[in-house]
């Protein structure tokens, strides 16, 4: 019987034909994926992976037996490269051509495509010791310069860009952020935040280059030496790690014609502009799923869970809506940041705890009601507001502001 093709072995790929066979769906199931590895965690390469204390296995979500133990066929090292349907109703069946050559056809599509890093455009940002970093392949590649280089420029301070600073200190190396921004984080977290966050980097012998754009990354015999500034300045630079955010993959969305806007628009049951497709993850935008309005990108492991779970309940006919609260989190070196909730459209920010302890937390509100929660090292706030956040209520400002007070959760 033929069945659902999952494009894409990530996060949201391997979620939704777990939960299908959940659902008690019995089809054939098959996901596609570029990559040689079985689908893995994506979040540990900036972070354990890079430190060494997690490998290929470690990442992997289940091992291979699991996947024949539920008959889910994991095409590794596979691309689709064009998709046709046999004909124009809502169950149509289709077949995906593969760049072996080989087809697979099937009766639901789900696109769990995800993105690639925004790459450099600049003079020289094709030597040796440029790296980025999104698969296990980019990991071990940045791996190796470490192991040879001393000096680390780091483009981008956002999260990625960050954890790979801490990471790069960790070993001893001299690491500089250069964020083109004034603030770290600028697009993410308030400005107290990064105020946090960038005196946190620098006590930790980071330095940070704010305000400042790349122009050129220099080298020598095909090896990167240095980064170029705006200012005109030169920093030295065995490795240079580029961490300017993510481009959804969107070359299938736009083959077969379904709406994107900055990424594949589905609604709140993970459909696409084309009732036969579902898709989730990086490369969807969707509904705000705490409002359910206007058009949202979550780059985070939550959203690609929660939203292939949605997909898989599409397909399996058991639909039901994406209203998880987004949550994310950061490990820079010993610095742990939990954030609940979004940010956008905020008035106000209350702070509870010592920024100078390291341990505080970031109360988000718009007139008076709670939008959001960052917490660095202290979880206990984290938890709580994110509880009050995923029943639809809110915490007081003053009881926030009192660092003596309970906080309590109300309507």
């Amino acid at each position: 019987m033929t069945g659902t093709l999952i494009v894409g072995g990530g996060q949201a790929g391997a979620q939704a034909a777990f939960s299908l066979r959940e659902m008690g769906y019995t089809a054939d199931i098959t996901i596609v994926g570029s990559e040689p590895h079985l689908p893995y965690q994506r979040p540990p390469l900036s972070k354990a992976f890079l430190a060494g204390t997690a490998d290929h296995e470690t990442l992997q979500f289940r091992k291979p037996a699991y996947y024949d133990k539920i008959r889910v066929e994991v095409l590794c090292n596979q691309r689709v490269t064009d998709i046709e349907f046999d004909g124009g109703t809502a169950d149509a069946a289709g077949t995906a051509q593969l760049h072996d050559g080989t087809e697979k056809s099937f009766h639901h599509l789900m696109l769990a495509v995800g993105g690639r890093p925004r790459r450099l455009t600049v003079p020289g940002s094709d030597l040796t010791g440029v790296c980025y970093l999104r698969t296990i392949a980019d990991a071990v590649q940045l791996i190796s310069h470490l192991e040879h280089g001393a000096s680390v420029v780091v483009i981008g301070g956002g999260f990625v860009g960050l954890e790979a600073a801490a990471m790069a200190r960790g070993r001893g190396k001299t690491v500089t952020v250069v964020e083109l921004a004034e603030r770290l984080l600028s697009r993410t977290v308030a400005p107290e935040m990064s105020a946090f966050l960038t005196e946190a980097h620098q006590r930790r012998g980071t330095h940070i280059r704010l305000g400042d754009g790349v122009t050129a990354i220099e080298g020598n015999d095909g090896q990167a030496t240095g980064v170029r500034l705006s200012d005109g300045s030169l920093l030295p630079a065995d490795v240079v790690i580029v961490g300017v955010g993510m481009t959804p993959r969107l070359e299938l969305a736009e083959r077969l014609g379904l709406e994107t806007a900055g990424g594949i628009v589905v609604d709140s049951f993970a459909r696409t502009s084309d009732s036969r497709v579902v898709a989730a993850g990086d490369c969807t935008v969707g509904p705000n799923p705490m409002t359910g309005s206007g058009f949202v990108r979550l780059e985070s492991v939550q959203n690609a869970v929660d939203q292939a779970k949605v997909a898989a309940a599409s397909i399996a006919g058991q639909p039901f809506t994406h209203s998880a609260l987004p949550w994310f989190w950061s490990n820079q070196g010993d610095l742990k940041l939990q954030m609940a909730g979004l940010t956008e459209g905020y008035d106000h920010v209350e702070l509870r705890g010592e920024p100078a302890a390291e341990k505080f937390s970031a109360f988000y509100y718009r007139d008076g009601r709670l939008l959001a929660v960052h917490a660095v090292n202290r979880p206990q706030d984290y938890m709580l507001a994110r509880k009050a956040l995923s029943q639809r209520m809110t915490i007081p400002p003053d009881r926030v502001a009192d660092g003596a007070a309970a906080l309590v959760a109300v309507p």
